[in-house]
């Protein structure tokens, strides 16, 4: 006898925890505890029950609900957050606050659960909310769109953690805040030719080998980057369609690029095939398409050639010797680049669990070939990141391993851009040197104009020393070479900062707000956002975010900030005061 087919149901699936949890937790266990049973049995319980909604399981740090609409769902969660967020108010513990998640979709219903991808996505959803914040998807955005009471902001196709699918999703604010402009991104620069090279396939198809596919757009990205009449998209953002079957006129109209580099690889028994196509992203029209065949060690050649005939193309006025400038001297050992590969595909992952594998992997790659620069450019870059993960154990000390690890890439190499770029960002962090930090942030930008991290740290140190205009511009055009990069978020907080410090603090609310949806740990961003609130008169909502603050960092205090933040004098001379206003501690 056949086993019964479980059925399915069309429901909106709303996803929630609590921010922060577990360091409320280690904070105060048995308050934490005590407060989220009180929550969940005065609001949540009794609210899902008035919107006819269904507790499917409780986790622990969340719940899980279905709704028999869309509306009922947002409607239920938006009343859930304001009653969360005024009893948070009135108590002088850290706030606990809900991220919630919302999608509709059809799902497979047992006893006691539910299931299927759209759960999944729900869950993702949640996971990138700020506190306080509600994420939909756009089914769900549909079906509410014409609430009076509710105002969405598009946050456009949304990279989620471990689903290889981008998401349209649209935010509703945290309760109490006022709800800013979108965030807004000016278009393209149309005065030169754009590109974006995304992953290549690796044929047979091979999880295990996928970071050889997709390392070898590493090389070609980095010689085309270092083209000044180019605009190229940079790997960070390539690699979000990873995986992924891609229209080049769907990635054209997302990312307003004029043209998309594919390819397939072919590898065995150390040769190596590569097929690519040059599209026209915006009508879909095949511009050309090549096959080269070699042995393995003629894989820096062949990214060269690549690299070649796509210039030739799409900018045929490019100088040979510009070409030329552009590409790097090819590590002395196979093994040694194959390890920086094997890094690169763990480093954007930004997963804990294989993070930590990616140094050992350029570790290996520096001992096997000492004089390969890039192996120490990519492991500042490492370090970087944990940095801004919050995975470091110990800032101070990354940033000084970064600052080492780019110098010693500068010594191989003196025009690797991502070095130029970190000692630069190093000497304003550690040492407030901005005029030279500056002066190695330009050098960065001019050694590879398309270098989004280059320009993101350019605009760092620009608004530490009160340089709006070009923190903004700088910042601007780092989010259009990589709107899909892991790190956006920073990029979307350097764009907050930099308006901030221009005085235009409505577009400084709504690019810290996107930050926060990408990255609710974030401090940083926080107190330009908690400043920036003081500064626009929203001193409720500024309040709020310093709870938030406080919750992340129970002892921060001003004096301490002021006393080890690199901003300058003139920035921290109205800074401060305002996060005093938003009731951060002396």
């Amino acid at each position: 006898m056949g086993s019964m087919i479980a059925p399915r149901k069309l429901v909106a699936v709303l996803s929630a925890d609590v921010a922060g949890y577990t360091t409320l937790m280690e904070a105060a266990e048995e308050d934490t505890h005590s407060r989220l049973m009180q929550i969940l049995s005065e609001f949540v319980e009794p609210k899902i029950a008035d919107h006819r909604g269904r507790i499917v399981k409780n986790t622990g740090d969340g719940f899980l609900a279905t709704f028999d609409s869309a509306k009922a769902a947002v409607d239920c969660a938006v009343e859930i957050q304001k009653s969360v967020a005024r009893t948070s108010a009135t108590v002088s513990s850290p706030p606990i606050l809900f991220r919630m998640g919302i999608n509709l979709t059809e799902v497979i219903v047992e006893a006691n659960d539910i299931f299927g991808d759209g759960v999944n996505l729900a869950a993702r959803l949640q996971a990138s909310a700020e506190p306080g914040g509600i994420l939909l998807t756009a089914a769900v955005a549909e079906h509410v769109r014409t609430e009076k009471q509710l105002s969405l902001t598009d946050l456009g196709e949304l990279k989620l953690k471990n689903m290889n699918r981008l998401v349209r999703a649209f935010g509703i604010a945290a309760a109490g805040r006022v709800q800013s402009p979108v965030a807004k991104l000016t278009a393209l620069p149309d005065d030169r030719p754009s590109l974006i090279v995304l992953p290549f396939q690796l044929e047979p198809n091979s999880a295990e080998d996928a970071w050889f596919a997709e390392g070898i757009i590493e090389g070609i990205i980095h010689i085309l980057s270092g083209i000044e009449n180019l605009f190229v998209i940079s790997r960070g953002t390539s690699l979000a369609y990873a995986g992924m079957a891609v229209d080049p006129r769907a990635v054209g109209r997302q990312l307003g690029v004029r043209y998309a580099l594919s390819g397939v690889v072919q590898r065995a028994k150390g040769r190596l095939r590569v097929f690519t196509e040059l599209s026209d992203a915006s009508t879909g029209r095949l511009v050309r398409s090549d096959r080269r065949d070699g042995m393995l060690g003629d894989m820096f050649e062949m990214q060269d050639r690549i690299a070649s005939e796509v210039v030739t193309a799409i900018a045929p006025a490019v100088r040979g010797r510009e070409l030329a400038r552009a590409m790097r001297k090819p590590p002395d050992s196979l093994t040694a680049y194959d390890l920086l590969l094997r890094a690169l595909d763990l480093l954007y992952r930004l997963q804990p669990e294989t993070f930590d594998r990616a140094r050992g992997f350029l570790q290996q790659a520096m001992a096997d070939d000492p004089g390969y620069g890039p192996a120490y450019s990519h492991a500042a870059t490492w370090h970087m990141f944990r940095i801004g993960q919050g995975w470091s154990t110990n800032s101070a000390v990354d940033a000084e391993e970064a600052r080492r690890c780019a110098a010693a890439a500068l010594e191989r190499d003196p025009n690797d851009p991502v070095a130029l770029a970190i000692h630069g960002q190093m000497l304003s962090f550690t040492q407030r040197d901005y005029a030279t930090a500056l002066n190695f942030l330009d050098r960065a930008i001019a050694a590879s104009p398309s270098c989004h991290m280059a320009w993101t740290l350019s605009s760092t140190t620009a608004g530490w020393i009160a340089d709006g205009k070009r923190a903004v511009e700088h910042a601007t055009r780092a989010m259009q070479l990589s709107p899909l990069d892991p790190f956006a978020f920073f990029t979307e907080h350097m764009l907050s900062q930099g308006h901030y410090i221009n005085g235009d603090y409505q577009q400084a609310i709504a690019w810290g707000q996107r930050a926060v949806a990408h990255n609710s740990m974030l401090t940083s961003n926080l107190r330009t956002l908690a400043a920036a609130l003081v500064a626009y008169g929203d001193l409720d909502a500024a309040r709020e975010i310093a709870r938030r603050i406080l919750a992340l960092d129970p002892n921060f205090s001003l004096m301490t900030f002021a006393a080890r933040s690199p901003m300058s004098a003139k920035v921290l001379e109205s800074h401060v005061p305002r996060l005093r206003a938003a009731g951060l501690p002396d």
